[in-house]
């Protein structure tokens, strides 16, 4: 039987729920091990003894350890591919473009995604400035973001293709606080072909299970 993965980090933080989602759609047995961020518990000593950027998640299966959400998916994907959800893709080109769209999650959507939650969010909570200027540059560069998927969610029902996978998965954190935290809804649901995405992959089994922790 596999060891029990530890997941470091607070349910409620997005790269955190990343892995969470992934798991599981995998069916993989996890603890998580809560990090208070406000507290700045990612810093401690000890903490940074796992993850020197001071930042959540890290994962631990045994003598394992391994942080950044996105390598963690795609190693635990990879690792566990024959359980569970197949989030990987079959042949080498639907993986291909799995990578692909992962890659453009991370390079394009994420930082005006991060900067507009950081804002509208959690900067409030913390007593610091909202940057208006960022939030308006943000909400500009995520909207073109989004029309390049709102065209290949014309031709497509998931990003990489016809079948649900990581580069999916990977998104699910963000666009939840998109619309039901800070105000953005309508990125997503004026755009059809997005907002269909959204409504199918956010009502996954695996995402709701997510939301509860």
């Amino acid at each position: 039987m596999a060891e029990v993965v530890k997941v470091y980090g607070p349910a409620f933080a997005s790269c955190p729920r990343r892995v969470l989602a992934c798991f599981i759609e995998k069916g993989i047995e996890f603890e998580i091990v809560p990090v208070d961020l406000l507290k700045g518990e990612q810093k401690n000593p000890e903490f940074l003894k796992l993850q020197p950027f001071g930042v959540t998640p890290v994962t631990q299966q045994g003598d394992y350890t391994l942080y950044e959400s996105r390598a963690i998916i795609r190693y635990y994907s990879e690792k566990y591919k024959s359980q569970g959800t197949d989030l990987l893709g079959k042949t080498l080109e639907e993986k291909g473009l799995v990578e692909q769209w992962l890659e453009v999650e991370a390079q394009n959507y994420n930082a005006p995604a991060y900067d507009l939650v950081l804002n509208l969010l959690f900067y409030p909570k913390l007593g610091i400035p909202v940057n208006a200027d960022l939030v308006k540059e943000s909400e500009e560069k995520l909207g073109k973001v989004l029309d390049v998927y709102e065209e290949r969610l014309s031709k497509s029902k998931y990003l990489a293709g016809d079948f649900f996978s990581l580069a999916d998965l990977s998104h699910l954190p963000f666009n939840h606080y998109l619309v039901n935290a800070i105000g953005k809804a309508y990125l997503i649901e004026d755009r059809k072909h997005v907002k269909a995405w959204w409504d199918d992959t956010s009502s996954r089994p695996a995402w709701k299970k997510v939301l509860e922790l």
